[in-house]
C-alpha cells in the first residue's frame, strides 16, 4: 500500500530557481522531505546499485502530512453568466457517441446548484437510456425514453421542457435509422428553478459546484446547444445545421463549436452571449464527429468534420494539488540527476527532476541529454497487467512490483500513452502533474533508470558532464546544445518533436558530435501543448510497435496539426539522424556483438583503442547476457543511413523470442525472428557529419546496461570511453 505520491510543477531547473512539490500522505500525519543527486537509480539485479549523493538544504526537513484526492474525468466547464438565471423552459440538444454506459449515470449536459437541489441535467443512465433530470428542491424528476443509445453509433439527443404547461420532450434519433421516431413525451409537475452560480458542464456533473466531479461521461459530445425555450424538431435541425433566422437567434443561449480553437483548451461559443469555456483535464480533441465522411484524415482541412470531444472518466492531466515543499535550488550545486525523496511511515517515493549548469557559466564539453520525454511517456505504464499476451510478448513471468499493484489498484492517478481508456480507446496524452509512480529510482530498469546506467559509469571514469532534458531543447532548441561538443543520449530517446529534431539536425550541421547509447530511439513523433509543456501527445497511426492504433482519420496531433506516427513513415527515418532505425524487438537474453571488416578502416581506429584482439563485444557471464537486447537498431542507406558510415560490429545468435519489427515487414510470412533472419541484429556504428561533428550508434536499449559490468572493466566500457574522449576533443574529426 502506497502511503505517499507526489509530483513537482516542473522538472528542468537551474541554480536560482525554485521547483515546489505536491505530497499526499494516506494514513500519516508527517513526512520527511529529503534531496539527492542521483548517480544510479537502479537497484535491480545485476545493476550498480543506487547511489546518491545527500544535498544540504533547509527544505530537507519534516512537514505536516495531509491526503490530496485525484479528480479523475474529462468535462467542458462553462461558466456561470447572468443569462442562465433567466431561463424557464429551455432547450438542450447535440449529438452524442457512447463508448461505455454504467455503472451509473453519465451527464451529456447540466446546469446544477452547488447543492445538487436545483437545475437540470441531460444524462444517460447506467443503461445507457437518455435522462432528463429536472431538480427543484423538493426533490428530483427523472424522464427517460428507458431505450438505451447504441454504444459507438452517433445519435441526436434533445430534451426540452415547457415552463408553461410542464410538458417535457426527449429526442432519441440514431443518425443509422432511415427515419427518426417520435419523441417521448412527459409531463413535469413542478417549476424548475435556474437561479444558480454554478457553472454549466458536459461530460460532468460537479459534486459542489466544483471539483471533484461526478457522473463522468464515457464518449463523444458534438455540437452541443442551449435555447430558452421549448423548439420544435424542425427548429433545433436549423440550429444544428444552418444559421438560424432570426427568431431562433434570440432563443440561442449557447451553441458551442468543438471545431473551433482546437489546438488550445478554449471552448468557443458561437451564439452572442459569447458563453465560451475550456475543457478540463484534456479529453482527446481533434477526433471525428458525426458528420465526417472519410473524404479527409487531415482535421485542419475540414475542422467542421472535428467538431466532437472525446471524454473518459480516468483522463488526468492535472491533479490540481496544492503544494507542500518548496525547493530552491542553491547557488553552486553541480548539474545532474536529482531527486527529492519523501518518507512517510514505512514508505517512500522520488520524485526526479534534472538541473542544467548555472546561467552564465561555462559549459563542460559534455552533455548528458535526459530523455523526459520518453520518462513521461511511459509514466503509469500498466499495459504489462491488462494485456493478456504480455508474458508471452515478453517470454518471461510478469511480477509486479507495489508501484504496478497501486496503479491497478488506482486508476484514477491516469494511465500512460501505452494504455487505454476504461472505454478501450487509445491514451493519447500525459502529462507529468501527477504522480508518476514508475519514473523514479529503484523501480524496474526501463528509460529513466537505464539512462543512470549511464552517469553512473560517467561518475565512475572520470568524466564531467552537464545534463540537458527534451524539455529543454523542444523549448530553447539550439541554443541548449550548441555549447557543447558532444551530447550523450541513454538507452531510449524514443519521443521526439519536431523542435526537438529540427534543433538536434541544425547541431550536427554545424560540427555537433552526439554519442546514441540506444535502441529504438527518435522512433514517434511527438507533440507538446502549445502553451502547458507539462502536457505531450502521441497519435500512433499506420505501424510501428504499437500498444493501440489510432482511429482512421485521426492520425493527425490536435496540439500542433501535424501528422502523427513513426518519424520514418513522414520520410524522416531516424537513419537520417544517427545512421541506424528500430529493426527488431525481444526480451529475451540479450547477445554480443562481432567486429566487422570496417572495424578495421583506420578511421575507426579510435574506437577500438585498447580492445586488442577481442573481436567479440560485450560477451559477459550475467544473467541477461550481452548488450544487444530489447529494441536493436540498424543501418538501411535507403532510408537515409549516410553512405559514408562504418559499420564497426553486428550482434548475433538472438531467438526466435526478438522479431523483426513491423514496419520492416512487407508480407507477413517472410522470415520474422532471430533464428529465421540475420535482419534480426543492432549496428555499432559511426560517421562524420558537417563541420567535423560526428555520430557514433550503437543500436541497443541493453548497451549501457554493460558498463559496469566486472566493475567497469570491460570493452563496452572502454569503447564507449574511447568514443566519448575522442568526441569531447574540440579538434576535428
Amino acid at each position: 500500500m502506497k502511503k505517499v505520491l507526489a509530483y513537482s510543477d516542473v522538472v528542468s531547473v537551474t541554480p536560482g530557481d525554485s521547483i515546489r512539490f505536491m505530497v499526499s500522505c494516506q494514513d500519516a500525519t508527517t513526512f520527511q522531505a529529503d534531496f539527492m543527486r542521483i548517480r544510479s537509480g537502479d537497484n535491480g539485479p545485476g545493476a550498480p546499485g543506487y547511489k546518491d549523493e545527500p544535498v544540504e538544504t533547509a527544505a530537507a526537513r519534516e512537514y505536516p502530512g495531509r491526503k490530496q484526492k485525484i479528480n479523475a474525468g474529462s468535462y467542458v466547464h462553462i461558466p456561470h453568466a447572468t443569462i442562465f438565471e433567466s431561463l424557464a423552459s429551455f432547450t438542450v440538444q447535440a449529438y452524442v457517441y457512447p463508448t461505455m454506459p454504467g455503472p451509473g449515470s453519465q451527464a451529456i449536459i447540466a446546469k446544477l446548484s452547488p447543492d445538487g437541489q436545483t437545475g437540470f441535467a441531460l444524462t444517460i443512465d447506467n443503461a445507457g437510456a437518455p435522462v432528463l433530470e429536472l431538480r427543484h428542491g423538493d426533490g428530483v424528476e427523472r424522464h427517460t425514453t428507458d431505450k438505451a443509445l447504441t454504444l459507438k453509433e452517433w445519435a441526436f439527443l434533445a430534451a426540452s421542457y415547457d415552463a408553461e404547461n410542464g410538458s417535457v420532450r426527449i429526442y432519441q434519433e440514431s443518425l443509422k435509422a432511415r427515419s427518426a421516431p417520435p419523441p417521448w413525451e412527459g409531463t413535469s409537475a413542478h417549476r424548475t428553478s435556474f437561479d444558480t452560480s454554478a457553472p454549466l458542464t458536459m461530460g460532468a456533473i460537479l459534486s459542489d459546484g466544483n471539483a471533484p466531479i461526478n457522473n463522468a461521461f464515457n464518449g463523444r459530445i458534438d455540437s452541443p446547444r442551449l435555447s430558452n425555450r421549448a423548439l420544435d424538431r424542425a427548429d433545433m435541425a436549423m440550429i444544428l445545421e444552418r444559421s438560424p433566422s432570426l427568431r431562433l437567434q434570440s432563443t440561442i443561449v449557447g451553441a458551442w463549436d468543438f471545431s473551433r480553437e482546437i489546438m488550445s483548451d478554449r471552448i468557443v461559443d458561437l451564439s452572442e452571449n459569447r458563453l465560451h469555456g475550456t475543457i478540463v483535464n484534456q479529453p482527446a480533441r481533434a477526433v471525428k464527429g458525426y458528420n465526417w465522411t472519410a473524404e479527409v484524415q487531415d482535421w485542419k482541412s475540414a475542422p467542421e468534420q472535428y467538431g466532437a470531444i472525446h471524454l473518459h472518466d480516468d483522463d488526468m492531466i492535472d491533479a490540481q494539488w496544492a503544494p507542500d515543499v518548496t525547493f530552491e535550488v542553491p547557488a553552486g550545486l553541480q548539474s545532474g540527476f536529482y531527486a527529492a525523496r519523501f518518507t512517510a511511515s514505512d514508505d517512500e517515493t522520488y520524485v526526479p527532476f534534472y538541473i542544467r549548469r548555472a546561467k552564465g557559466a561555462a559549459a563542460k564539453p559534455i552533455a548528458v541529454l535526459a530523455s523526459t520525454a520518453t520518462y513521461l511517456a511511459y509514466g503509469n505504464y500498466q499495459f504489462d497487467m491488462t494485456n493478456p499476451s504480455s508474458e508471452k510478448q515478453g517470454g518471461t513471468l510478469t511480477v509486479f512490483n507495489p508501484a504496478q499493484v497501486y496503479l491497478f489498484e488506482h486508476p484514477e492517478i491516469g494511465p500512460s500513452i501505452y494504455d487505454h481508456h476504461s472505454d478501450g480507446s487509445p491514451c493519447m496524452y500525459t502529462s507529468r502533474l501527477r504522480p508518476l509512480s514508475n519514473v523514479a529510482p529503484k523501480t524496474p530498469n526501463w528509460s529513466y533508470n537505464a539512462d543512470t546506467h549511464l552517469t553512473d559509469w560517467m561518475e565512475a571514469e572520470g568524466f564531467d558532464y552537464d545534463v540537458i532534458t527534451d524539455d529543454d531543447i523542444h523549448r530553447e532548441g539550439l541554443s541548449v546544445l550548441s555549447p557543447y561538443q558532444v551530447v550523450v543520449t541513454g538507452a531510449h530517446p524514443e519521443y521526439w518533436s519536431t523542435p526537438m529534431w529540427q534543433a538536434m539536425t541544425a547541431y550536427l550541421d554545424e560540427g555537433g558530435r552526439l554519442m546514441y547509447l540506444g535502441g529504438n530511439g527518435f522512433y514517434w513523433r511527438t507533440a507538446y501543448h502549445p502553451e502547458n509543456p507539462a502536457i505531450i501527445e502521441v497519435r500512433r497511426a499506420e505501424t510501428g510497435e504499437r500498444y493501440w492504433v489510432a482511429e482512421p482519420g485521426e492520425y493527425y496531433h490536435s496540439f500542433t496539426g501535424e501528422y502523427g506516427g513513426l518519424w520514418r513513415r513522414i520520410g524522416i527515418a531516424p537513419n537520417a539522424l544517427v545512421g541506424a532505425g528500430t529493426v527488431a524487438t525481444g526480451y529475451d537474453r540479450y547477445r554480443p556483438y562481432r567486429r566487422t571488416k570496417d572495424s578495421h578502416d583506420p578511421r575507426a581506429a579510435f574506437i577500438f583503442e585498447g580492445i586488442g584482439d577481442d573481436e567479440i563485444i560485450g560477451d559477459f557471464d550475467r544473467p541477461e547476457g550481452g548488450v544487444s537486447g530489447i529494441e536493436m537498431d540498424a543501418s538501411d542507406h535507403a532510408l537515409g543511413t549516410p553512405l559514408h558510415t562504418l559499420v564497426v560490429a553486428r550482434a548475433f545468435g538472438h531467438t526466435s523470442q526478438v522479431r523483426v519489427a513491423l514496419e520492416e515487414m512487407v508480407f507477413h510470412h517472410q522470415a520474422m525472428h532471430g533464428g529465421e533472419t540475420d535482419k534480426v541484429s543492432a549496428e555499432l556504428l559511426f560517421f562524420e557529419c558537417g563541420d567535423g561533428g560526428g555520430v557514433f550508434t550503437t543500436g541497443s536499449i541493453a548497451w549501457c546496461s554493460g558498463l559496469s559490468f566486472n566493475d567497469y572493466d570491460n570493452n563496452v566500457s572502454r569503447i564507449t570511453g574511447n568514443v566519448l574522449a575522442r568526441f569531447a576533443d574540440p579538434e576535428p574529426l
